[in-house]
C-alpha cells in the first residue's frame, strides 16, 4: 500500500499541486460560546476568500506541563461541542487523541485524527487511529516529534497503513536546540514529502519556547516561518488562533490573533501558487 496524495478531508484536499490546506482554531475548548465565535469567523474566512480551512481544538490537553494548568472539557463534552461546529459551519473538525479507548469515540466525530508529536512512536496508540479512522472513512495527522529526524518518519506512515489507513498527513513542529528551544528544519518538509505523503507546517508551535511551568512562544515569528515553509513547498498549515491570545488558557504566547489571520492567509495563498511553478522532487532516503 502507499499513501494516498491528495488525502480527502470532507470536502477539501490537501496534496501535490493543490491550493493548501488550512487548519485552524483555538489550541483548547475552552467553552463552547468562543469556539462557535472562532468556527464561525473561519467558516467566513473559508467562503469569502474560497480556501479549505479544518476547524482544530482540543478535548484535552493531556500534555500540560503544570498540574495547575487547564486542561479542557474532557472527551464526551468536547466531541459533543465539535459536533456542533461541523454541523453550525460546514468546516471539516479535527482533534488530538491520547489514549487508545479515545480513537474511536473522536473518529465518529471528526475528519482528521491528530496523533501529538510526544506519542508519534506508540505503535499501539498508532494502530487504533488508523483502525478508527479507516472505519469512519477520516484521516490521520500525525505530528512528526521533536527528537525525531524527517526520514524516520516513514515507518510512521507504514504502520498507519499496515493498519489499514493510507490517508496520512505528516506535520512538522519543530525540532529540539538544546534545552528551551525550537528551531525549523526546511529540509523536513520534502523529505516527508518523498514518502508520498502531504505535508502540513505548524506554524505556530513551531515558535514555543519549551519550559518552565507554562510554555513560551514568539507569535511574532509565525508569519515568517509559514511564508518560508510554503514556500519550501508544504501542502498545509496549521494555525492556533484565538481573539484575545493574552487571554487564552492554552498556549496563548504562540496562537496568531484571530484578526491578523485573513492577511497572511492571503499572503501565504500567494505563496503557494509560485511554490508550484517550482516543485522538485525529491528521492525518498
Amino acid at each position: 500500500m502507499m499513501p494516498n496524495n491528495p488525502v480527502q478531508v470532507a470536502q477539501w484536499k490537501c496534496g501535490k499541486g493543490l491550493p493548501l490546506m488550512f487548519i485552524a482554531g483555538p489550541c483548547v475548548i475552552e467553552s463552547e460560546e468562543l469556539v462557535m465565535q472562532i468556527a464561525h469567523k473561519l467558516a467566513e474566512l473559508s467562503s469569502q476568500k474560497n480556501i479549505q480551512i479544518v476547524f482544530k481544538s482540543s478535548f484535552d490537553k493531556a500534555n500540560r506541563t503544570s498540574v495547575d494548568s487547564f486542561r479542557g472539557p474532557g472527551l464526551e463534552r468536547g466531541l459533543e461541542i465539535l459536533a456542533k461546529v461541523r454541523a453550525a459551519t460546514g468546516l471539516p473538525v479535527t482533534t488530538d487523541v491520547h489514549e487508545i479507548s479515545q480513537a474511536e469515540p473522536a473518529a465518529q466525530v471528526c475528519q482528521i485524527l491528530q496523533i501529538p508529536a510526544f506519542l508519534a512512536r506508540q505503535t499501539d496508540l498508532v494502530e487504533a487511529v488508523a483502525s478508527a479512522t479507516a472505519k469512519h472513512g477520516a484521516v490521520i495527522n500525525v505530528k512528526k516529534p521533536q527528537f525525531v529526524a524527517p526520514e524516520d518518519m516513514v515507518h510512521v506512515v507504514k504502520k498507519c497503513e499496515s493498519f489499514g489507513n493510507a490517508n496520512v498527513l505528516l506535520t512538522e513542529r519543530g525540532t529540539m536546540f538544546g534545552y528551551g528551544r525550537l528551531v525549523n528544519d526546511f529540509r523536513c518538509i520534502p523529505v516527508m514529502q518523498s514518502f508520498g505523503t502531504p505535508v502540513v507546517f505548524d506554524a505556530t508551535h513551531s515558535v514555543q519556547l519549551p519550559g518552565g511551568a507554562t510554555t513560551g512562544g514568539r507569535r511574532e515569528m509565525v508569519p515568517f516561518l509559514a511564508r518560508a515553509a510554503v514556500a519550501c513547498g508544504c501542502d498545509g498549515v496549521f494555525f492556533e488562533t484565538h481573539p484575545n491570545p493574552d487571554k487564552a488558557l492554552s498556549d496563548g504566547p504562540n496562537m496568531v490573533p484571530l484578526a491578523e489571520l485573513p492577511r497572511l492567509i492571503d499572503q501565504l495563498t500567494q505563496l503557494r501558487s509560485l511554490a508550484c511553478e517550482f516543485e522538485t522532487p525529491v528521492a525518498s532516503p
